[in-house]
């Protein structure tokens, strides 16, 4: 009898271990969990909080934007008898992407999702960095995405888990599944390169791709630019 005391006993303090560990597992687990979302809902903050500033100097820089525009009309009224100035002010705008521009180029749709589209992973932010290196080596005179101007201070990143921001922007896909790409210059040289150094891993991890050469417009870069560290220097001191 004292045998199977001392046996229940035992049985009874394991299970009181037992149930022990497993709540102080379960409390541990619940404090993660906390923990985590915490993390988690702190990101979500801090990317609202990101998006926003890049919006608002976005808006600045639009408004700078346009004020030069501004100026740099009133000065060419002024001028108006002045061809030889107005086509430079014209060259320098296209350079800096600041004036919409047409000509003979390539059309780049890129669809990641939809029927019959079974992707793993959806077209990102490094894909597009590449796509567009590859272009700028090809000799690409103007680029865009989805309506976005590339120009030289363009940041393509990611916000979020899915929102892809261009210029600060976020971008839309085109009917709601398709990245669509224009760029303008020697049209077989785009498609040389395209076709051999971009179109077949995007299809191989499948997605959908159509590359066509068209006459495209691409339109002007809608941000501002601003130097706070650099300043001009005379000829002379250079």
């Amino acid at each position: 009898m004292r045998n199977l005391n001392k046996h229940v006993v035992t049985v009874a303090t394991i299970a009181a271990i037992i149930i022990g560990f497993l709540i102080a597992v379960q409390i541990q687990t619940k404090e993660e969990a906390d923990t985590a979302a915490q993390i988690q809902s702190k990101r979500l903050a801090q990317i609202k909080s990101v998006t926003e500033s890049l919006t608002e100097k976005n808006k600045k820089l639009r408004e700078i934007q346009e004020q030069l525009n501004e100026q740099i009309n009133s000065y060419r009224e002024k001028n108006i008898n002045n061809p030889l100035l107005i086509e430079k002010l014209n060259e320098l705008k296209m350079s800096d992407g600041t004036i919409a521009v047409q000509g003979p180029g390539i059309r780049l749709k890129i669809q990641d999702s939809g029927q019959n589209i079974d992707v793993l992973f959806p077209i990102n932010t490094d894909d597009l960095r590449r796509i567009v290196n590859t272009l700028r080596f090809a000799g690409a005179e103007a680029i865009s995405i989805n309506g976005q101007r590339i120009v030289f201070c363009t940041s393509i990143v990611m916000s979020g888990n899915s929102t892809i921001l261009v210029n600060s922007v976020p971008i839309s896909k085109i009917g709601g599944t398709t990245y669509e790409i224009l760029a303008i210059g020697d049209q077989t040289v785009l498609v040389d390169y395209l076709t051999n150094l971009e179109i077949l891993p995007l299809k191989q991890a499948g997605m959908k791709v159509d590359l066509t050469k068209e006459i495209v417009t691409i339109p002007a870069y809608k941000g501002g630019y601003t130097f706070e560290y650099a300043k001009t220097i005379q000829p002379s001191n250079y």
